[in-house]
């Protein structure tokens, strides 16, 4: 009988003994010891963040590693927001002749966007009102990077040329009508057209009033070229977003004059709220551009990639390379982040994304700041050297571990 009491005792305490494991496991992973940076919240030190169900949990300067299914250790690192690309190209296909609108030219999202700490990218008006579904179904739907959208005020969207030019086809109220159907749609984009005329960027920005959305204007070029003053100051509306903002091309107005003094209207366009997007690419961001305008005070409102085939292994690389590139013309650690996380967040209405506050969808970049001799290069093919650079370590998306470039998250194998 005794034995029986024991043997019952001992089970009872095994019992316990598991349950209070589990209860102290009360986490699915716990970040510690990295410096957070979350510009929603105002914060830049030391936390340790932790999720559960794919939400974040607790942010404290203390959470016991005990409670975490997983610990990452995130020592000497930055852990931010997962980064959000404001301007991509993913509606990637084999269409015929049709460029970055299911044609080649665009590219698959997930091949690029983990690595390099993004979790949301926006792609800028690859696909129209009339093949949106296209792009849902294709890629949208089927990837696990979080893709939304401007969509192109041209029906088809971006398949180039001629096409992109056909001002009948550039349709206010079936854009509109379409972005309020899609949750995937935040805004609307105009890009490339290359007439001397407003009504493109007029009707983009109709569709825009229409289904309260930002507008996203990639000015084509024009000879004569069109003003840009009148673009900021008449056309576009607080929240509208110029992108491309450091190009130097011929045959569009630049923002740094031949004096190399940045045009006294941008800064005014900029304190009327217009927001000035990076959209590096293939041939739009030149150093000789973004170099005076950060000595003068004209920062960008945004950092984003223009990711395409022509791009992608370029001086753009990835969105951690032009993160440094502004790292190393002097802009602080905190503000390139919050221009790469919480600010895009805002300017697309979509304040559920780019901060870490508990409850937030637990999207999460661990960055290092690797020292040493680099170079960065423009769309010009010219270099400027730097002392420091972004590298991505770990991707959370959902509060699943999507990239982990040294293991961070892992258990070393059983010798």
């Amino acid at each position: 009988m005794k034995i029986h009491k024991l043997k019952y005792a001992l089970i009872a305490l095994a019992v316990l003994f598991c349950s209070k494991a589990v209860q102290a496991q009360e986490y699915d992973l716990v970040i510690k010891n990295g410096t957070l940076i979350d510009a929603k919240n105002g914060i830049n030190k030391k936390m340790d963040v932790a999720i559960s169900e794919g939400k974040i949990a607790e942010v404290s300067s203390n959470i016991s590693a005990k409670k975490g299914k997983k610990v990452i250790d995130a020592q000497d690192k930055l852990v931010t927001p997962g980064l959000i690309d404001l301007h991509g190209h993913v509606f990637f296909g084999t269409e015929e002749n049709s460029m970055y609108s299911g044609g080649s030219h665009s590219v698959a999202p997930d091949n690029f966007t983990f690595r390099s700490g993004v979790t949301t990218v926006v792609d800028a008006g690859s696909a129209g009102w009339r093949n949106f579904q296209v792009f849902k179904k294709n890629v949208i739907d089927e990837s696990k990077t979080r893709v939304l959208a401007f969509l192109n005020i041209v029906g088809s969207g971006m398949k180039g040329g001629v096409i992109e030019q056909n001002v009948n086809d550039m349709d206010p109220k079936m854009t509109a009508l379409t972005v309020g159907r899609y949750k995937e749609l935040v805004g609307v984009k105009l890009a490339h057209y290359s007439g001397f005329e407003w009504t493109p960027t007029e009707r983009a920005v109709e569709a825009g009033t229409m289904a309260d959305v930002p507008v996203m204007i990639d000015f084509g070029g024009s000879r004569p070229m069109l003003s840009i003053e009148t673009l900021f100051m008449e056309k576009l509306r607080p929240g509208d977003i110029f992108t491309h903002a450091y190009a130097s091309l011929g045959s569009r107005e630049r923002v740094v004059d031949d004096q190399g003094k940045v045009k006294p209207f941008v800064f005014e366009a900029q304190k009327r709220g217009i927001v000035f997007d990076v959209g590096h690419g293939g041939g739009s961001f030149a150093f000789s551009q973004a170099v005076p305008s950060m000595q003068q005070g004209f920062k960008p409102n945004s950092i984003s990639t223009d990711l395409h085939i022509g791009s992608m292994n370029g001086g753009m690389k990835d969105m951690t390379n032009i993160m440094s590139k502004f790292l190393n013309m002097d802009m602080p650690v905190a503000e390139v982040i919050a221009i790469s996380t919480w600010n895009p967040a805002q300017y697309i209405k979509r304040t559920d994304l780019g901060h870490l506050s508990v409850g937030a969808i637990a999207d999460v970049a661990i960055l290092s700041i690797e020292k040493g001799e680099f170079g960065f290069v423009d769309t010009k093919n010219e270099k400027m050297m730097g002392d420091q650079k972004f590298q991505c370590e770990v991707t959370l998306k959902d509060g699943r571990v999507v990239y982990d470039l040294n293991g961070l998250s892992s258990k070393e194998w059983d010798k």
